[in-house]
């Protein structure tokens, strides 16, 4: 008698194709995982756990032997008036990285979106767009030298030429080495003229997804500019606000190159942040143990702020559900 044979099922063209098994496992998604692991562990979080553990010991550096040191590099931290003046001059980088670019960019991608893009046409919102994002893909060693021309403390810097055009008198202000406010003001400019561009493109393409009939029916019934900013664009990008304000605050944080650039910590030391003076204990100091306490600081703080725009993101969604 012959056996019955069995048709092979064929696969429907809408049914996706199933990833070989081994073991249980579906081994198609580990071949794809492995590298991705492989790196993030090797350049990520090797590099973190063992900046933790040397905190934690005192250590000059190369072939010296590390020599256990305890909370002491951490207790001292609390006592470095340079490490405190570089926390205080974090919350000058987050106003000028933050606070400052996230409201102009609400600010003018509503404009380019509910009034020139409607009035004008989508080709010049992109132009302006394309324009305010420019910024953001200068190098930043470019925008440095850049800043730095401008900012000349002679009377060939471009800044104290016009400042001598407008008042008659010959000006040679210092702007990056004369004074702590000077010298930190010149780096919160380079940092939003930088960093204005990102929110306005994120939140331009976060309006793409709003209907254009809420804005045009809100006009009808004698809303102006602001209302609308009000009521319908700040409630539909509400997502975008929280990411921008995110990453924003995590870059600000962890701030380097333009204090680097520009200033080098100057004037007397006066513009350090965090990441600047890590790396100057690195290079310059006798303990890297001290350094690494430094550098694991500024870890944790990103890791709790980032915790927190998370759960308030997390809280205002269950809110607007």
């Amino acid at each position: 008698m012959t056996p019955t044979m069995t048709p092979k099922r064929r696969r429907r063209a809408d049914q996706p194709a199933r990833i070989p098994e081994r073991g249980g496992r579906k081994l198609g998604y580990w071949l794809y995982f492995l590298p991705g692991a492989l790196l993030v562990s090797v350049i990520i979080i090797y590099p973190i756990v063992r900046n933790l553990r040397l905190s934690f010991f005192h250590w000059r550096g190369g072939r010296a032997e590390e020599e256990f040191a305890g909370l002491e590099n951490w207790a001292a931290l609390l006592q470095d008036q340079e490490y405190i003046q570089s926390f205080q001059n974090i919350i000058l980088v987050i106003f000028a990285m933050v606070i400052i670019p996230t409201l102009l960019g609400l600010v003018i991608a509503a404009l380019l979106f509910d009034v020139i893009g409607r009035r004008f046409g989508g080709k010049l919102s992109s132009f302006l767009r394309a324009t305010y994002y420019l910024p953001q893909i200068l190098p930043i060693a470019v925008a440095g030298v850049l800043f730095g021309w401008l900012l000349r403390p002679n009377s060939s810097g471009v800044v104290n030429q016009f400042l001598t055009f407008i008042t008659g008198s010959e000006t040679t202000v210092n702007w990056l080495g004369g004074s702590y406010p000077t010298a930190m003001g010149s780096v919160m400019v380079l940092m939003i003229w930088i960093q204005i561009g990102y929110p306005v493109v994120i939140f331009m393409a976060a309006l793409q997804r709003v209907d254009p009939e809420l804005y045009e029916a809100a006009e009808l019934d004698g809303a102006n500019w602001y209302e609308r900013f009000r009521a319908i664009t700040l409630a539909q990008i509400k997502p975008e606000v929280f990411v921008v304000s995110l990453t924003t605050t995590i870059a600000a944080m962890k701030v380097f190159a333009p204090v680097f650039i520009l200033t080098q910590g100057g004037p007397n030391k006066s513009t350090y942040v965090p990441s600047f003076y890590a790396y100057n204990e690195f290079v310059n100091g006798t303990d890297k143990g001290y350094a690494a306490a430094i550098a694991s600081s500024i870890t944790i703080l990103v890791a709790i702020v980032a915790v927190i725009f998370i759960r308030v993101q997390n809280r205002s969604e269950r809110k607007d559900a």
